[in-house]
């Protein structure tokens, strides 16, 4: 198993890497290797055989080349046993990892909100205009959905996102929240109490045997400025306290 990815930052491969590591698949991170980006850009011009990705994250299994970020986590979780069993559940947790790769891109355009060939700094006034919409209206109502979905499943004895066994989607569901953690702490510190199914979700996921020990390990690659998920001052800002009247 062949994953193909940045080799400096977390991104969208992060989804495809704690999938791999609660299955216990043995695969090579192959940008990381001293074979580096020179592996991967070949795929990508298409100078390689086969399935032609529009971009990474992309994987090899034997012949057989896997692109897009949900589609590649939903083709592992089909082979790894980390999907739903039934047709039905299966389909809803598609739905949900389609409606976190939205997330996920909303999440992204806080930084760059006019487009990612222009520097953070030249799109600064626009990003924190976007942040603030994002903190204020996007991310409540995503998070909130999570939390209405944990619900339901809650009241019928089910700690998971999806059925009564851990899936695919809860693994992104951590991931997203640690993000979010990560990109806003200010704005997540304020929504976490309104979201305590969640946060339990999160918690379960982190103390996972195998997800414990990528965690601690150094194949998990630090959050840093040049990911999805970064952290601006600015565009987190405290909420000001208000002047008690005299």
């Amino acid at each position: 198993m062949e994953l193909y990815y940045w080799p400096m930052i977390q991104g969208r491969g992060e989804f495809v890497r704690l999938v791999l590591e609660e299955a216990g698949v043995s695969y090579v991170d192959v940008a990381r290797t001293k074979r580096g980006m020179a592996a991967m850009s070949p795929f990508l011009d298409g100078k390689k055989r086969g399935a032609l990705p529009f971009a990474a994250p992309f994987i090899r299994v034997g012949t057989t080349i896997v692109s897009q970020t949900a589609n590649i986590v939903a083709f592992l979780a089909e082979r790894h046993g980390l999907v739903p069993r039934t047709p039905a559940l299966r389909a809803e947790a598609l739905q949900i990892q389609l409606t976190i790769a939205d997330l996920v891109g909303e999440a992204h355009d806080t930084h760059h909100p006019l487009g990612g060939d222009l520097y953070y700094e030249d799109q600064k006034k626009e990003a924190k205009r976007r942040a603030k919409s994002f903190v204020s209206e996007r991310m409540p109502k995503y998070l909130g959905w999570l939390e209405d979905i944990l619900s339901r499943n809650t009241a019928s004895r089910k700690q998971w996102l999806v059925g009564a066994r851990r899936s695919y989607v809860d693994l992104s569901a951590f991931q997203v929240v640690e993000g979010l953690r990560y990109a806003f702490p200010h704005a997540m510190e304020r929504r976490a109490p309104r979201l305590p199914l969640l946060m339990a979700l999160r918690d379960r996921v982190a103390e996972r045997p195998r997800i414990a020990a990528y965690l601690r390990s150094e194949r998990r690659i630090p959050f840093n400025q040049m990911g999805i998920f970064r952290h601006y001052p600015e565009l987190d800002a405290k909420p000001q306290r208000r002047r008690r009247a005299r």
